[in-house]
């Protein structure tokens, strides 16, 4: 198959970008996931971008660790980079919507007759009604 030399050389970056990704994700505590993200490897030095300035300071502070663990891997990296990308989001993992039983509902109802009128009150008649 015949390939333009541009595509190919950019089909070759983004193949070793998705590698270190990979070997990236494996090196960091699992509370890193999806908070960074690999931009880049220039003579040795590990770019990654961060999604908070609280998760860049953590990479920091772990970046020896990250980079023997990496070398362990066999990855040809020295240091690592880091920089806070805000525009850089976080996914946000999806709720599933909580449902009240209607025995649940029905002692929400018996505690909100108890009450006297008050915000509490009438959030548990909301609650008891939906």
């Amino acid at each position: 198959m015949s390939c333009d030399p541009a595509l190919r050389s950019l089909l070759h970056t983004f193949q070793e970008l998705s590698e270190l990704q990979q070997q990236f994700q494996s090196a960091v505590p699992s509370y890193f996931a999806g908070s960074c993200q690999v931009t880049g490897l220039r003579n040795g030095t590990l770019s990654v971008a961060a999604s908070s300035g609280t998760v860049a300071a953590k990479l920091r502070q772990l970046a020896p660790e990250i980079v023997a663990r990496l070398q362990d891997r066999g990855c040809e990296v020295s240091g690592i980079r880091v920089k806070v990308q805000v525009t850089y989001t976080v996914p946000q993992p999806k709720r599933a919507p909580r449902i009240l039983s209607p025995k649940a509902r029905d002692r929400l109802h018996e505690l909100s007759e108890h009450l006297p009128d008050s915000p509490l009150k009438q959030a548990l008649e909301k609650f008891s009604r939906d």
